[in-house]
């Protein structure tokens, strides 16, 4: 149940890369990247793919997270419209 660990890992700890969710819940990267398909598809959570550099490198991945989720905005005063 690969779909499952992903969902309650995302709802946990929010937005993630597919190599983060890998290393936290020692699935494997193909396990996490087919979980991630299903509950796409399923309409549970969002993804896109993302492209970020180390050490100007680029490393390929997808980021999700539960659908529908916004972050709570930040605290402190906002600017009048």
């Amino acid at each position: 149940m690969p779909s499952n660990v992903v969902l309650q890992h995302l709802k946990k700890h929010g937005q993630l890369l597919d190599s983060e969710i890998a290393a936290s819940t020692k699935l494997s990267i193909e396990q996490v990247r087919l979980a991630i398909e299903e509950l796409s598809r399923l309409g549970e959570i969002s993804q896109c793919a993302v492209t970020r550099y180390k050490n100007g490198k680029p490393v390929e991945g997808v980021q999700c997270r539960i659908s529908g989720y916004y972050p709570p905005a930040a605290p402190g005063r906002k600017p009048s419209h």
